[in-house]
């Protein structure tokens, strides 16, 4: 009988959970307690500890904490960029997240399938086109396209930090993309109704 190799998560080497700093296995306990995994972008990623946990951090506050914009808000930007950049890894992930957030099942898929289709807000529809913008040749941005977001209610914090969440999306994309970094597996059923 044929054995089936398991599928790597990523192109370059993935250490050990064992092998890694107090810090980084400690959060890896947390991630279990809460979500009953292990993101395979922390494993991945965790081959450069100390690169991991600033990057952790820094993610982790940027979209979990008070802001300026909603938690829905940013996962949604964080799907739009990442449909732009087609990276599996943020797409599966963020989709999944965005899922549990909405408690809506179709909007994350229509999103990426075409985000200008979705039923949106205004300042949704300013926020995403921004972002876009963001992951397009940013050089050719200017300060007229700032009028749509101001126009939907958006204040300068807040356009801060749009920019800042989808500049992370194609941080973290190309990151993904460049290495090979597979979701994990349970990320495609997070938030859909149904066993």
């Amino acid at each position: 009988m044929e054995t089936v190799e398991a599928e790597r998560i990523a192109w370059l080497r993935v250490p050990a959970e064992e092998s890694l700093p107090e810090e980084v296995r400690a959060l890896f306990g947390k991630f279990r307690e809460k979500t009953g995994l292990v993101p395979n972008v922390a494993r991945a990623f965790a081959l450069l500890p100390e690169h991991f946990l600033r990057w952790f951090r820094y993610y982790d506050f940027l979209m979990r904490s008070e802001g300026y914009l909603s938690r829905k808000e940013r996962e949604m930007i964080a799907v739009v960029v990442s449909a732009e950049n087609r990276c599996e890894y943020c797409l599966a992930s963020h989709s999944a997240y965005l899922r549990e957030v909405s408690g809506d099942e179709t909007l994350p898929e229509v999103l990426a399938a075409n985000y200008r289709r979705a039923p949106l807000s205004p300042r949704e529809r300013a926020l995403l086109d921004f972002a876009v913008k963001v992951t397009g040749p940013s050089w050719t941005l200017g300060e007229e396209d700032l009028v749509p977001l101001r126009a939907a209610g958006l204040c300068d914090e807040a356009i801060l930090e749009a920019a800042q969440v989808a500049a992370m999306f194609n941080f973290t994309n190309r990151l993904a993309n460049a290495l090979g970094w597979k979701p994990n597996p349970e990320y495609y059923r997070l938030g859909r109704g149904g066993p």
